[in-house]
């Protein structure tokens, strides 16, 4: 799939400041794919892995973890923003993360975002920050908010 941004170059990112993205497209957030989670870092709280009990919790059914939600972002980035041609590119870091709403197991999420900086380093590469929404089919709250850092080498 196409991103809905494509730089070349440092320039055309700084020039691209303010610019929307996306959205991705939608991803069913699966039992399965929450209890790999669990596994994998450890935090098997009920509300995420446990279905019966979760039944009659505050949610009504269990949960994606926050940081699942997070990491969803990296596999919807390359949708929404890419450096073509670049030597080589860098997660940074991130900044002002978020879970304002919960995603129920089964729901649909998608990101949508907006390059927010671009600043050059140097004369061949870049560091932009992207926000990133992570949106859930059918609900006023996001998921997820993010700004997200990346440094791209030309």
């Amino acid at each position: 799939m196409t991103a809905h941004f494509v730089f070349s170059s440092p320039a055309e990112a700084v020039a691209a400041v303010g610019r929307k993205l996306g959205p991705s497209g939608w991803l069913v957030v699966k039992q399965d794919r929450i209890d790999l989670f669990a596994k994998a870092t450890g935090d098997h709280q009920w509300i995420h892995v446990d279905a019966e009990r979760a039944k009659d919790g505050p949610f009504g059914t269990t949960i994606a973890h926050g940081y699942l939600t997070f990491s969803l972002i990296n596999m919807f980035l390359p949708e929404l923003i890419e450096a073509r041609g670049m030597k080589m590119g860098v997660n940074y870091g991130a900044d002002r993360l978020r879970f304002p709403a919960p995603v129920p197991t089964g729901s649909r999420v998608r990101a949508v975002g907006e390059l927010t900086t671009a600043e050059p380093i140097g004369a061949d590469a870049v560091q932009t920050t992207v926000r990133v929404t992570v949106e859930i089919d059918g609900k006023d709250k996001p998921a997820c908010v993010a700004d997200i850092i990346g440094r791209f080498h030309f």
